[in-house]
Parts: C-alpha cells; structure tokens; sequence
C-alpha cells in the first residue's frame, strides 16, 4: 500500500512540476519569438539569435510617438532600475516600429530622454516597415502598422518576457497600471 501511494504522490508532484513549466513560471504564453537582425543605437548588428540563453523583456516603440511611447519608455526604464536594485540581469530590447525615421542616433537620444541606462537596454531599427510589421505579428501577436500619409504609427502598448529558450512567456500592460513587481518576480522565476 505505501509503494502505491508513494508512486502517485510522484506522479502528481511531476504534474506540477511540469504545468510550472521549467522557468517556474505557469500559464506562460510559449510564443515563439522568429530570428530578427536589426541595427543598434550604437549602430551595432543585433539578431534574436543573440539573445539565446538570455532573459529579456521587449516592447515597441517609435521616437516621434505623440502619445504612449515617451512614459512607455519612461515605465520601462522603472523597471530596469527595479531590476538593478535586485540585482536581476536581464536585458531590454525596444524594436523600433517606425525604422524610416528612427535612425540609431535618434533611438539612442530617445533612450537618453527617458531615462534608458544602455548597459543592458538595447534599442533598434534599419529594417523594412514590412518586417517589423511581420515580425511583430507572428512573434509577439501584437500590430506594427504605418498608415500611408500618417506620421504616426499604431502599435501595441505591452511589455513581454522572453525567456531563455526564445520564447514569450509572460504579457504586461506597459502603459499605465504597469504591474512593476510581478514583472520583476517573473524575470526572476524565468532566470
């Protein structure tokens, strides 16, 4: 009777185990994110494929956003310093969603204006309106789209934890009411 009940605590404890998945985070989104080569601010190449084996959050921003790109950054750039504060490495992608007019320079005074510490937070362009679009879509279900004779860009407001793997795992409004802590905790459970 004891081997009995022992194998089904066994087998209910790999059960849990494995609904945590093995970032110890559950509910995770395992969207997979598609290999990308974008330019730096620092006009440096940088592929998805480079982030391999690294945790690291992302988002979409364009430098003549009018609306919710600069406190986006601003709320970004909270969380990395939450982060350092907890001595949590993590890096920080923000893809350009407007690459016509975001040049490297004016990402990188962009991340200065708002309060982006380069160290870990890389921001990026030079590809094709299409790709970002593309790219957007397929990797972090979200849109990149610039309407013909509009200066502006729509866009998805979200943070995203990608995990080590390459894949998203978690969502987060990065906007207003952004959930600092949990995204702190969860770059944690994802190390």
């Amino acid at each position: 009777m004891k081997s009995k009940m022992m194998i089904i605590m066994v087998g209910i404890l790999s059960l849990i185990l494995a609904a945590c998945g093995s970032t110890g985070l559950s509910d995770t989104l395992d969207w997979e994110v598609k290999d990308f080569q974008a330019t730096t601010q620092d006009e440096e190449l940088l592929s998805v494929s480079d982030m391999e084996g690294k945790v690291w959050l992302a988002n979409f921003i364009f430098t003549s956003c009018d609306t919710i790109c600069p406190p986006m950054t601003r709320n970004m750039a909270k969380v990395q310093d939450m982060l350092i504060e907890e001595g949590v490495e993590a890096e920080i992608v923000s893809f350009s969603v407007d690459p016509t007019v975001d040049t490297p320079e004016n990402l990188k005074e962009f991340g200065r204006e708002h309060g982006a510490d380069f160290s870990n937070w890389t921001f990026v362009t030079e590809y094709k309106q299409e790709q970002i679009q593309n790219f957007a879509q397929e990797s972090f279900k979200t849109v990149a789209m610039k309407t013909e004779g509009n200066d502006q860009v729509t866009h998805g407001s979200s943070i995203y934890l990608v995990g080590k793997e390459g894949k998203v795992l978690k969502k987060y409004k990065g906007d207003v009411d952004v959930p600092y802590e949990q995204i702190v905790e969860d770059v944690k459970a994802a190390k």
